[in-house]
């Protein structure tokens, strides 16, 4: 401890504990991370939402005594650091424990403080021992390549690496399995062979690496794996029955190992062998992966626990693709701003001229029904009021503002216009949950662009002054990442098609098959 504090009194209190996890595990706004530091999420009895990140510098039975759902009578001493939690509303001060009594234990406070309910089987909580245990981790490695085959965006493998390092950490060995493209058959470009070095990179460990994923020699590899070793698989799609959802060859893929973790979201939604029917061969010895937990964790912030006002962003060139969204998000948003191309059938569907913009003339009166829907239920849309529009589809175009209602006739809306930016941005400041899924514009070309950068810093901002932000669907995805904004958003999905039917209420089926 630093001088300060060690000159601090120390000062008792009784707390409720929420969770407890890894700090490099915890989603910060802002401030430093610190990683391999165990830290413990509590709330003061009786004064909601104003909770505190506390770590220990001990290593004494005090981790062994803060459960979650537990109430604890801890004497602490101010360390005089400070970090913004996204569960916290304002900076949560860090604390150096001193003493812990436990109080007494109330198994459902974690449910209700965190909506952790029902929907969430086994977690990789402390506790577990995988001491000599080879586990089989169902990763979602489906990352993009460039014509030499180097991965030019290893989220997907950095978002996986907590759960790998938990299990390490707790003494067993990791036996990676997953997917990349859509090969037919077994075609060498698509082999994860060409990752093994970024994997490496990524979790800062040696990767070793097997041609096949299934087969004697496969098993008896991954049976010699050493505690601590990391086993990565040959693409588990260069056989058809892992899409078909084949048993024989999901049971084959479970003599891999002992234990099953899922921790793809990205293909939860996939009925497939290694996601789905693999899990019911290790009976209660099945997980949810940390990554896996935290998208539904995020996803419940927003169709459960999301603070109001919440208002949903509806982007993207279509309303067809949109319908299931926009009918789900209508029973729990305050607001609804719908931009990007599927504004034009909205606008005319009530009447107005949309010049060469895209439009589904078959959704114009769905349109309408979504406007009376809203306004029945108490929702508020909000469609834009001018538009950037070009005389052709491409960056070089001729640029002129129009109404969003009065497009000139050889143009086409590419953007949103600087009041239509103006007014979605008060709503936005005014909310305390926000989803965003869809660009506003075709920020592709960066002369219509503007609109969708926009719309992502005032999420920024508004996330820095305490709202929770949920970024999901490839386009807002690979948007945040274009303007450097994904540090700023609370949680930014690794799943597109699996975080849209997650806020449709549905429960996916690589969920589905960790609760039976």
């Amino acid at each position: 401890m630093n001088s300060t504090t060690k000159s601090a009194s120390i000062e008792k209190s009784i707390y409720q504990v929420i969770d407890q996890a890894q700090f490099c595990h915890l989603r910060l706004c802002s401030g430093e991370i610190i990683d391999h530091v165990q830290g413990f999420l509590i709330n003061p009895i009786n004064q909601e939402n104003n909770r505190f990140v506390v770590f220990t510098q001990k290593d004494s039975g005090f981790l062994k005594q803060l459960n979650p759902g537990s109430q604890s009578e801890i004497s602490f001493v101010h360390s005089g650091k400070y970090y913004l939690n996204e569960d916290a509303q304002k900076k949560a001060p860090v604390y150096f424990i001193e003493s812990v009594k436990k109080v007494n234990h109330n198994p459902s406070a974690i449910e209700s403080q965190l909506g952790f309910d029902r929907i969430i089987g086994n977690r990789l909580q402390p506790g577990l021992d995988f001491t000599g245990q080879k586990v089989v981790v169902r990763v979602d490695f489906n990352v993009p390549l460039d014509e030499q085959f180097n991965v030019t965006d290893p989220t997907r493998i950095l978002a996986a690496k907590p759960t790998i390092d938990f299990i390490l950490q707790n003494g067993g060995s990791c036996v990676l399995v997953s997917h990349l493209g859509r090969p037919k058959g077994k075609e060498s470009r698509y082999s994860l062979k060409h990752i093994v070095s970024k994997v490496s990179e990524s979790l800062q460990k040696p990767i070793k690496f097997h041609e096949d994923c299934i087969g004697s020699k496969a098993v008896s590899t991954a049976q010699d794996l050493e505690k601590g070793e990391i086993l990565m698989m040959e693409n588990l799609r260069f056989y058809k029955e892992e899409t078909s959802g084949d048993k024989e060859f999901a049971r084959e893929l479970a003599k891999l190992g002992s234990i099953y973790v899922n921790d793809a979201f990205g293909t939860a939604h996939r009925a497939h062998a290694s996601t789905t029917v693999m899990a019911q061969y290790f009976g209660r010895k099945k997980y949810f992966g940390k990554l896996l937990e935290s998208e539904l964790l995020a996803t419940e912030k927003v169709i459960k626990t999301g603070k109001p006002p919440v208002v949903v962003i509806l982007g993207g060139a279509k309303v067809s693709t949109k319908i299931p969204i926009l009918e789900s998000m209508m029973q729990i948003a305050d607001h609804i701003i719908v931009g990007g191309g599927m504004v034009y059938t909205f606008k005319k569907a009530l009447g107005g001229k949309i010049g060469n913009s895209i439009c589904e003339d078959k959704y114009l009166d769905y349109c309408l029904k979504v406007l009376q829907k809203a306004k029945k239920l108490g929702v508020e849309i909000h469609l834009p009021i001018d538009t950037l529009a070009g005389d052709s589809f491409s960056n070089d175009a001729n640029r002129k503002e129009f109404p969003s209602d009065q497009i000139g006739e050889q143009f086409e809306g590419m953007d949103s216009g600087p009041q239509t930016l103006e007014y979605f941005i008060s709503i936005i400041n005014k909310c305390q949950t926000i989803l965003w899924n869809g660009p506003i514009g075709v920020f592709e070309f960066p002369n219509f662009a503007q609109g969708t950068m926009r719309i992502g810093q005032a999420i920024g901002q508004r996330t820095r002054q305490g709202a929770f932000s949920l970024v999901g669907g490839g386009d807002s995805v690979s948007a945040v990442k274009q303007f450097n904004l994904a540090q700023q958003m609370s949680y930014v999905s690794t799943g597109g098609g699996a975080m849209l039917e997650s806020l449709e209420g549905k429960t996916l089926p690589g969920i589905k098959a960790l609760l039976e």
